[in-house]
């Protein structure tokens, strides 16, 4: 199962005010350097940048995307929980920290927040689609859980189990 997050290739869909032509240079600045494989160079450009606006939104938002592709969770999860407390309205934080809970097994965590992005943006696709990913997780674990609580095992439960992993396995990319 692959729970995708809102890249932060594609913030202009984000729906706040821009930020300014200086912080949009150094954007699109950290964007070419993170695609020609300058990814200490792009962190490095994003940072600087928020040295001198602090507060700027999609700076913040694509250091935190950032931060997540190098693997560092935490400090990807503590830009997005900044934002969603600077920024309560905007569901895409949320649906990023979904992506790193449902990364780490934190499959009701990552339900709260997708259904929180759900709330704020019910037209969030991406949101949407990670929803239906975590739920079907989260059947499986419901059902794994019922066949275990069972004192003679279900053939019904088990065919469901069957379907079920069967479905994520489809839906889980393979891994290079």
């Amino acid at each position: 199962m692959h729970i995708r997050k809102l890249s932060w290739l594609l913030l202009p869909a984000l729906l706040v005010l821009g930020p300014s032509l200086t912080q949009a240079a150094d954007l699109e600045t950290a964007q070419k350097q993170w695609l020609a494989g300058q990814r200490p160079q792009a962190v490095a450009t994003i940072e600087q940048a928020l040295a001198k606006t602090p507060d700027e939104l999609k700076l913040r938002f694509a250091l935190g995307v950032m931060k997540m592709e190098l693997g560092q969770l935490g400090a990807a999860q503590a830009l997005f929980v900044a934002l969603t407390q600077d920024f309560p309205d905007l569901a895409d934080p949320y649906n990023n920290l979904a992506v790193i809970h449902a990364g780490q097994g934190e499959l009701d965590q990552a339900r709260g927040e997708l259904e929180q992005a759900q709330r704020l943006q019910p037209e969030h696709a991406q949101a949407q689609e990670n929803l239906g990913d975590v739920l079907l997780r989260l059947a499986l674990r419901a059902y794994q859980r019922a066949q275990t609580a069972l004192a003679v095992p279900s053939e019904p439960l088990a065919l469901k189990l069957k379907r079920t992993q069967s479905l994520l396995q489809q839906l889980t990319p393979a891994k290079p």
